[in-house]
């Protein structure tokens, strides 16, 4: 940590996910961001960046590892094969990863289930978009409910999937169901990923279909405004669509709008995993702050 208190920041990967994240970090006023990372210089990502006035690598993980100063947090953009190399590159620096990719090498955190778990951890996940567009209302609703059966159908924008998720689509799927099933102890889930090619592009949203014991619009409808408030807090486009329940079984829909000056509105894929990535290490970061500024604050 910093003497300002506010740790260092630099991000693995300069493509959609990125880029975006860069914005955000840019406008943390908790973290310090340094150093945007790729492995061409041509890469559009690095070439906005550098426009903006930041640091940027084509070096790699090596413009990491062989920094004059380790960083404190590196968000991996990449792809799920290549982080299990990246966190075992930096682990010796002390770094805090957060992993953006569906690796699930690290500790799987959703920002409103188990947050703060993260500032335990050196190599966090945040499972996928749909993992946290969902987990939020499927987790409240499982803490009411003994959940049988969970199907979760994410549909996102074939314009806002950049390469290395199209890399990932089974690592995708199956994190995401992993993360389902621990968050919600349900006996059967299934994770169904849609890339949508329509013009215009189709806004991000992900269903709920979900099987369990006793559901009730009341407790259901309760549980996902409860969970959907905490999500609203550090991601102002979530909101439901749909809300039933019949004969013991709930469908819940929500859409994630993105706000953000480098992504186009119909990313809240991007949106939603990235500000939930940034409110991560935001906790990190107050939750380390040197012991004279917390006695000053």
């Amino acid at each position: 940590m910093k003497q300002d208190g506010r740790p260092s920041v630099a991000v693995l990967g300069a493509g959609l996910i990125g880029v975006d994240l860069v914005s955000k970090a840019v406008r943390s006023d908790v973290l310090d961001f340094r150093l945007l990372v790729g492995r061409d210089e041509r890469t559009p990502g690095l070439r906005q960046a550098a426009r903006m006035g930041l640091g940027t690598s084509a070096e790699g993980i090596r413009a990491l590892t062989e920094a004059e100063e380790p960083f404190d947090i590196v968000f991996d953009a990449t792809n799920a094969m290549s982080h299990a190399l990246h966190a075992e590159l930096l682990a010796p620096l002390g770094t805090m990863l957060i992993d953006l990719t569906p690796s699930k090498v690290g500790r799987m955190v959703v920002p409103t289930v188990n947050g703060l778990d993260a500032t335990g951890f050196s190599d966090v996940n945040m499972v996928s978009c749909g993992g946290q567009a969902s987990i939020p209302i499927l987790h409240a609703v499982s803490r009411r409910h003994r959940l049988d059966y969970v199907e979760v159908v994410t549909t996102a924008a074939s314009l806002s999937v950049g390469r290395s998720t199209r890399l990932n689509l089974d690592e995708y799927v199956g994190t995401t169901q992993d993360a389902v099933r621990d968050f919600t102890g349900a006996k059967e889930v299934k994770s169904i990923l849609n890339i949508s090619p329509a013009r215009p592009p189709a806004t991000f949203r992900v269903s709920m279909s979900l099987h369990g014991d006793k559901l009730t619009r009341g407790s259901v409808g309760a549980a996902v405004e409860e969970a959907v408030a905490a999500v609203r807090a550090f991601v102002g486009g979530y909101r439901v669509t749909a809300c039933t329940v019949n004969d013991g079984t709930a469908f819940i829909a929500v859409e994630v709008t993105a706000h953000s000056d480098r992504i186009p509105k119909h990313a809240g894929n991007i949106d939603i995993i990235n500000s939930a990535a940034l409110h991560v290490a935001e906790q990190y970061a107050r939750s380390n702050r040197p012991a004279v500024e917390k006695e000053s604050a």
